[in-house]
C-alpha cells in the first residue's frame, strides 16, 4: 500500500466534492451584522462593526480506531480539541467556546469518562471553556465504538484578522514542531503498520529506535498551538498561518499564488518507519503527513529571529523551515530528495 487513496482516502475525489460547497456561499448574505470576511482557511462573521467570530468543526477521524486497539481513551479528546482550536487561530482569532459531540455504538460510562478526561486537558491547553455537547447512541451508523466531533468559536478584532494579502517573495516560513502523526494520515498508517489492519507489526510491539510500544507512538495526541501562537500574534506581524493537517503541505496552496520551498524537516522516527514499510514516495508523504511540523507561520524575513526567540520563551522549539518563492509551486526537499507538489 503506497498511497492515501489506496488506504481509502482519495484526496482528488474529496477536492471535487468540496467544489460543490460553493453553493453554500449564497447563505453569506444572511449575515445579520454585515459582510462576512473570507480568509484562506476561515470565514469570519461580524458580531458588530469591530468584532468578528469564526467557527471551526472537525472530528478525530479513524484515530479512534487506534485508541480502541490500544484500549486507551484518555487522550483522544485532546486530538478533538486540537483539530478545531488549531484551525480557529489561523485567522488570528482567540478561541472563546468549545463544544463536542460523541456518537457511540452503545453508551459506555467508563469510556465516556476517559474521553472526557482528554477533552478537559485539551480545553485547558487551548485556554478555552468547553461549554456543552451531546452524547448519542447511533449503532446503525457507527462502525467503530465511537466518533468524536468538536466545534470551536473564536473571536478577533477586524484590524487583527490574518489574511494572505501581505505575503511576498522572501518571507520566512517558521515551523512549530508536531508531537508525531497527530490525527492525519491515520488510515494509511494503520494499514501499513498494524497487523490488525493487514500491516506488519503487532499492536504492542516495541521497535528499535522507539522508547515505547508502537501503538502509543501512533496514539500520541495532537499538539495544541493556541497559547504560543496568540502570544506571537501580539508581538509579531504574522502574514499567514497554516495548521498542517489533512493534505499536509498541499494546504499551503490556499495561502497565495506565490510558491513555497521547504528544506528543513525534523521527522519523528514513526514517519521514516511508515515510509519504509509502505514503500511510500516522498511526494505522497508530503501530501499526507506533517513530517515533524504541525503548524507554520509566515513572517517577514527580518522578523524570523525575533519570532523564534519569542516562541522559545514559551518552550516551543520552532525553526525556519522554508521560504516564499516566485514560482507558483511547492518544493519539498526531504531525505536528500527534491519533489514538487
Amino acid at each position: 500500500m503506497k498511497t492515501y487513496a489506496e488506504a481509502g482516502v482519495d484526496r482528488e475525489l474529496r477536492s471535487k466534492a468540496k467544489k460543490h460547497l460553493v453553493e453554500l456561499k449564497s447563505t453569506f448574505s444572511l449575515s445579520k451584522h454585515g459582510s462576512i470576511i473570507e480568509t484562506p482557511f476561515n470565514n469570519l462573521y461580524p458580531i458588530n462593526n469591530n468584532i468578528f467570530h469564526v467557527k471551526t468543526s472537525d472530528s478525530v477521524g479513524t484515530k479512534v480506531l487506534i485508541a480502541q486497539l490500544a484500549g486507551k481513551h484518555d487522550t483522544i479528546g485532546i486530538d478533538g480539541i486540537a483539530m478545531v482550536a488549531n484551525d480557529c487561530i489561523r485567522c488570528g482569532a482567540e478561541p472563546i467556546a468549545l463544544t463536542d459531540t460523541i456518537d457511540m455504538k452503545k453508551s459506555d460510562p467508563e469510556v465516556i469518562e476517559e474521553i472526557q478526561k482528554g477533552l478537559s486537558i485539551g480545553a485547558h491547553e487551548a485556554g478555552c471553556p468547553l461549554i456543552g455537547g451531546e452524547i448519542a447512541d447511533v449503532p446503525e451508523i457507527i462502525t467503530a465504538s465511537y466518533n468524536i466531533i468538536c466545534d470551536c468559536v473564536g473571536e478577533v478584532e477586524k484590524n487583527k484578522i490574518i489574511t494572505d494579502e501581505k505575503i511576498k517573495i522572501g518571507d520566512a516560513i517558521i515551523g512549530l514542531p508536531s508531537s508525531g502523526v497527530h490525527s492525519n494520515g491515520i488510515s494509511l498508517l494503520r494499514k501499513i503498520l498494524f497487523k490488525a489492519w493487514g500491516g506488519k507489526y503487532d499492536t504492542f510491539e516495541t521497535l528499535d529506535g522507539f522508547d515505547r510500544e508502537l501503538i502509543y507512538e501512533a496514539l500520541e495526541p495532537t499538539r495544541i498551538y493556541v497559547k504560543p501562537f496568540l502570544n506571537a500574534v501580539k508581538q509579531i506581524d504574522i502574514l499567514g498561518a497554516v495548521h498542517i493537517t489533512g493534505d499536509a503541505y498541499l494546504k499551503f496552496r490556499k495561502l497565495t499564488n506565490l510558491g513555497f520551498e521547504f528544506d528543513n524537516f525534523k521527522p519523528q522516527p514513526i514517519f521514516n518507519l511508515i515510509q519504509k514499510c509502505g514503500n511510500i514516495e516522498t511526494k505522497e508523504m508530503a501530501c499526507t503527513f506533517n513530517l515533524g511540523w504541525g503548524f507554520a507561520l509566515i513572517v517577514n524575513k527580518e522578523d524570523a529571529d525575533k519570532t523564534l526567540d519569542l516562541l522559545e520563551k514559551y518552550k516551543v522549539s520552532a525553526e525556519v523551515i522554508g521560504r516564499i518563492i516566485k514560482e507558483n509551486r511547492i518544493i519539498i526537499k526531504y531525505n536528500n530528495e527534491e519533489v514538487v507538489l
